[in-house]
């Protein structure tokens, strides 16, 4: 039995190669995967770099892909209950691939209810990444705050504020996104063509800002010293407030009076565990200590999509088969403005 992978070349194309289906490790499972997301930001980007600083011609394909779903074929070892027939969410670099065959960690698999489609289930790596920037943020009812960059970890961030009782104005400058957040149920501005600190005053008034989620990468300078001034002030004029940066931006961030009391945050990976080897493949965290393990998150959102509380539908833009994964790849890269969700199916 065969299996396509997608890889990225050294130059940055993507395309399919042929292997043999992975033999099962320990505390592993095989799927036959159904659907797979590619991530428009992380994924991508190593494409557009690449394009643009080529590797020498004889590097390897790098195999990419870290969110999917579909059916368990097999397990072996210890994998709590998970079972062949079981419709399932995988998570996991190196493990949850654009592939028609995946190997993937206990801990990195989810059970998926009726309710929740393959296509829905596979947002699950980039919503869990999302609802990990939320913890960090340490949101409260009733909070106001602004997401910059509207990507699916933007939006989904956007919509998991909602959902702890924030009020939410997104930032984005494309039209798309921003139609997309709409049909999610917060507005958004062009905070390029906008003045963005007045439509953000407006929206927050009387009180400023109480935290701001920074979702894009590239130089983010001139929008975090907008951000600055759209947070909530102190009595002694000073910033407050939480800036917490998820996306692979770059902000200056000076010490002292400049930056006021602001907290600001790194948020990375899905939530505890990701990448240990050790809890990837069984081992758990003591419950009462670490609450929120990545498993955890990935089964809090699947049962928010079942709950038809979490939208992912609306992002998607594009389906295309794997065999298209180079087609669709060229879609993200070059038409940023006309896709979002781009979405793997796998032919049988």
């Amino acid at each position: 039995m065969k299996r396509m992978v997608g890889v990225i070349y050294y130059d940055g194309k993507v395309g399919i190669e042929e292997e043999k289906v992975p033999q099962l490790k320990d505390n592993q499972v095989l799927v036959e995967v159904h659907a797979s997301l590619i991530s428009p930001g992380t994924e991508m980007s190593s494409a557009r770099r690449l394009r643009k600083e080529p590797l020498k011609p004889d590097t390897a394909p790098i195999p990419f892909g870290y969110s999917d779903a579909g059916i368990i074929l097999k397990t072996k070892g210890d994998v709590k209950g998970l079972k062949p027939g079981m419709r399932v969410a995988c998570m996991g670099n190196g493990a949850a691939l654009h592939t028609n065959y995946a190997a993937v960690p206990v801990n990195l698999v989810a059970p998926l209810p009726d309710e929740v489609t393959f296509e829905q289930a596979c947002y699950l790596s980039l919503a869990a990444t999302s609802l990990q920037a939320v913890r960090r943020t340490d949101v409260k009812l009733g909070e106001y705050g602004t997401v910059l960059g509207l990507g699916i970890v933007g939006n989904l961030a956007g919509q998991l504020y909602r959902l702890c009782g924030a009020r939410v104005l997104g930032w984005e400058t494309l039209a798309l996104r921003r139609k997309i957040a709409a049909k999610c149920g917060f507005p958004s501005i062009d905070f390029v063509k906008e003045d963005p600190v007045k439509a953000t005053a407006e929206f927050a008034s009387p009180w400023g800002l109480d935290f701001a989620l920074f979702a894009f990468g590239g130089d983010a300078e001139s929008a975090f010293m907008k951000i600055k001034k759209c947070m909530k002030i102190s009595a002694d004029g000073h910033a407050m407030g939480s800036v917490v940066l998820v996306g692979g931006c770059r902000v200056p961030v000076d010490g002292g009076a400049a930056s006021g009391n602001l907290d600001i945050r790194a948020s990375s990976r899905t939530g505890a565990g990701y990448h240990d080897a050790d809890w990837e493949y069984g081992r758990d965290y003591p419950a009462a200590f670490v609450q929120f393990t990545t498993q955890r998150n990935a089964r809090e959102l699947i049962a928010l999509m079942a709950e038809k509380r979490l939208k992912v539908d609306p992002l998607t833009t594009h389906r295309l088969p794997l065999e298209q994964i180079g087609a669709a790849a060229d879609l993200l890269v070059d038409h940023p403005d006309k896709s979002l969700g781009v979405i793997l199916t796998m032919s049988r």
